[in-house]
């Protein structure tokens, strides 16, 4: 604490004998506020699910934490094996699963088996049952409309938020009126993310989206890996080690260029749920096409910086619902509104013509402006940071002014209190202060003499000991006491006043939180859309053309967006797949000569799975496995394509089974296209062009490839060698120099044994000596 210091009887100049001091908290050093920036908080996202399943309908519904919100899938059809659920839970990994305990058959042993799933730890969902009441139609509705939601303004009336809701939330969805009804039930039973707040603190919902997996591509987990979509690795930082992974090589990876949280988050969304929706494919390629004009570069660049002040507004709701709110949050806050003021700015100045930026240019209104400049002229950030909460500026509350205005003045006018309490003191005592502490008020200090050894030596005439503190004592005077009446807890009453307009600041913000929501979708839409337009910049992608009346895929000179990258020469290759010829293309050619490159593989599911409209990659299938099993089996399944007719899917095949081709195990017809990869032998150099073409591969050149690879000469020839033997059907010899070495190493060992024998010790039995030892060796000796 802070104290002035004064000399009874004359002017302060300087500590005399007998000093006289008042004490006062000093105000910490201000930092820049440009300084103060929010640290992202990595909070453990959770995701509760509630499912309902009756007479082949699904209704679901599921809170995220990470942005306080409910999802809901409107009454979806789904088959008795309910495969649109577990894509739904493949999807978004919930951490509970909560359900009716009252279920058919159908869902009882689909819950068994998740619950069962152990490649899900150790993020297993835990599987919930709750009373079928729960799930009632009309206590949910209730539930629904009851609820206390902080988008939803408090000058609603009762009629007005069932209208409001009723545009939101389709009630004409039973089974997912009753699941999110049953979500709410669960919700306030666990006190889902209040859980240590008090009781009447409600759970904050910042709004109700819907969410549909109907126009999608299903792509199986196991793809994401192979083709390396994404891919995790471990962190190297060791201040990483609890964050656990980081994206390694990967599309995801080499993609990602956003700039906001949410923008990254809402890429990877894309990825893993890629829409089939022309309109929505078209939209997104209209704002990366823009971007790659080489006039609208500066512009891409400015509104990426602009994205980059875009941060976590659902965290600050959510601390705000919960009456939470950091200091640095107002400031996050301010610097994200009119980060998005600019961005509508400069979207308006762009085409019209593009969705989205026509969206954002209308959509982010002038509620923006108004919670800019409300945040602007009360929060005072220096005085926030300094005193680390909530203050005011000037002018915005006469009675906090005045309070501010006493409590600064208070320094020199405690001196002079403390100089008269000094005078009536005992002439032992040198000095003494006058110390506000908030919470007690004001107190006599005065330091502990030698002869004050007792706390009956504590003891002054006129004054009430309270308490020792660092070889000091503090005391009530009468003048204190009249100064706690007089002044009050300033301190106290100033903090107290700055909550209540901050809580009334912090209605104002949430009143616009739909807005605020909104801004965060449509950012992180352009954000993603500037990352891609950037890579495709950097990479040199071109926007694809999609027709409805193509059914299937046409590429010209594609290229391997990994590979490329990795390859000091790279071979672009064109593929083509409609109609009704060539649906199955069977690619053989050498190792490393580019088949694996050229498509990746997953085979259980699609035999499941495959539709005339789906695109499959098989390659080395049936690698793993005995040989002939291996060729029957790949066999087998492009057979049980190929009897589809022109419903077959369209498919990829690179294998190395050159008898599946030599031995006509493929019915013969136009669904079947050959394919290779071009080589040509240079003397005894085998030379890769990396180029597909129609025909078949003659030969593995398995020895070329291993040549390569830096095996031994003599290793590759007897390799050729077993080869050509199991080709012309003779029996397979051992090689006699290496046969000759091991028959001498045989010899040598029995000789050794022998030479340790002991011939004097009667116990030895050389008959044993020769049925054990002797007579097994000859067998490989001779």
């Amino acid at each position: 604490m802070a104290s002035v210091g004064a000399t009874p009887g004359r002017t302060p100049q300087g500590p005399g004998p007998r000093e006289a001091s008042a004490s006062f908290p000093s105000p910490a050093p201000v930092p820049d506020p440009r300084e103060a920036e929010e640290e992202e908080e990595e909070e453990p996202a959770e995701i509760h699910l509630c499912v309902l399943w009756n007479s082949g309908y699904l209704g679901i519904a599921y809170y995220d934490t990470s942005d306080s919100t409910i999802y809901f899938m409107p009454d979806a059809p789904d088959h008795e094996s309910l495969k649109l659920l577990q894509r739904v839970l493949d999807e978004i990994d919930p951490q509970s699963v909560v359900t009716s305990a009252k279920q058919d058959e159908n869902m009882t042993r689909f819950l068994g088996k998740l619950a069962s799933q152990e490649h899900r730890e150790p993020k297993r969902p835990e599987i919930i049952l709750l009373p079928s009441v729960d799930f009632g139609l009309e206590i949910s509705k209730q539930r629904l409309l009851s609820g206390n939601y902080s988008f939803i303004p408090d000058s609603m009336t009762a009629t007005e938020k069932i209208l409001f809701l009723s545009s939101i939330i389709p009630f004409d969805c039973l089974l997912t009126v009753r699941a999110l009804g049953g979500l709410l039930k669960f919700m306030g039973r666990r006190r889902i993310g209040v859980e240590l707040e008090d009781y009447n603190v409600s759970i904050p919902i910042l709004g109700f989206k819907k969410f549909a997996l109907t126009h999608l591509v299903s792509i199986d987990q196991d793809t994401y890996s192979v083709l390396q979509i994404f891919k995790s690795e471990p962190h190297p930082s060791v201040y990483k080690v609890a964050s656990g992974l980081k994206e390694g090589l990967s599309l995801f990876g080499i993609l990602n260029r956003c700039r906001c949280k949410w923008g990254e988050k809402l890429l990877r969304l894309w990825f893993t749920r890629p829409t089939q929706d022309l309109e929505e494919l078209n939209s997104r390629l209209d704002v990366i096409q823009f971007f790659l004009l080489p006039q609208n570069l500066d512009m891409a660049q400015m509104l990426h910086r602009l994205l980059g002040h875009i941060k976590n507004v659902p965290l600050i709701l959510k601390r705000m619902k919960l009456s939470h709110t950091k200091v640095s949050d107002w400031q996050v806050l301010y610097k994200t509104v009119y980060s998005a003021l600019g961005l509508r700015d400069a979207c308006r100045s762009l085409p019209q013509s593009i969705q989205l930026f026509r969206d954002i240019a209308q959509e982010f209104s002038d509620d923006l402006h108004h919670i800019a400049s409300l945040i602007g002229k009360v929060v005072d950030f220096e005085g926030s940071l300094a005193e680390n909460r909530f203050t005011v500026l000037p002018s915005i509350d006469p009675e906090i002014d005045a309070k501010k205005r006493r409590l600064t003045g208070l320094p020199s006018f405690l001196t002079e209190v403390a100089r008269k309490e000094l005078e009536n003191l005992d002439p032992r005592i040198p000095s003494c202060s006058v110390i506000y502490i908030p919470l007690i008020g004001f107190l006599l200090c005065i330091p502990r003499l030698p002869s004050m050894v007792d706390t009956s030596d504590f003891e002054i005439e006129g004054l009430d000991f309270m308490f020792l503190s660092e070889e000091k004592l503090h005391y009530r005077s009468a003048r204190t006491k009249e100064l706690d009446a007089l002044l009050g807890d300033l301190h106290c009453d100033i903090r107290d006043q700055e909550t209540l307009l901050m809580y009334q600041l912090q209605c104002q913000v949430l009143a616009r939180a739909a807005v605020l929501t909104r801004v965060l979708d449509l950012a992180s839409r352009l954000d993603v859309l500037l990352a891609l337009a950037s890579a495709a910049r950097d990479y040199g992608y071109s926007r694809p053309r999609y027709s409805p009346r193509l059914l299937g895929v046409r590429i010209q000179n594609g290229r391997h967006p990994l590979m490329e990258l990795c390859a000091r020469t790279f071979v672009p290759n064109s593929a083509e797949c409609g109609g009704y010829k060539g649906r199955v293309k069977v690619i053989t050619g050498p190792n490393s000569s580019g088949k694996s490159i050229y498509l990746k593989q997953q085979v259980a599911k699609a035999v499941n799975n495959a539709t005339e409209r789906s695109l499959v990659l098989i390659d080395e299938f049936g690698k793993g496995t005995n040989t002939v099993d291996g060729l029957a089996l790949l066999a087998a399944v492009i057979r049980h394509w190929l009897a589809l007719g022109p419903t077959c899917p369209h498919i990829f095949v690179a294998t190395n089974f050159l008898s599946l081709i030599q031995l006509q195990l493929l019915p013969q017809g136009p669904l079947v296209q050959y394919l290779t990869m071009e080589t040509c032998e240079d003397g005894n150099d085998l030379v890769f062009f990396y180029q597909v073409c129609e025909g078949v591969a003659n030969a593995s050149h398995a020895s070329h490839t291993a040549a390569q690879a830096g095996l031994p000469e003599k290793l590759i020839a007897r390799g050729k060698e077993v080869s050509d033997l199991i080709c012309s059907g003779e029996p397979i010899k051992p090689v006699k120099e290496l046969l000759k070495e091991k028959q001498m190493e045989n010899c040598q060992m029995l000789v050794d044994k022998f030479l340790k024998l002991d011939l004097e010790d009667p116990s030895l039995d050389l008959d044993i000596f020769m049925s054990r030892e002797v007579l097994p060796a000859a067998a490989t000796i001779l």
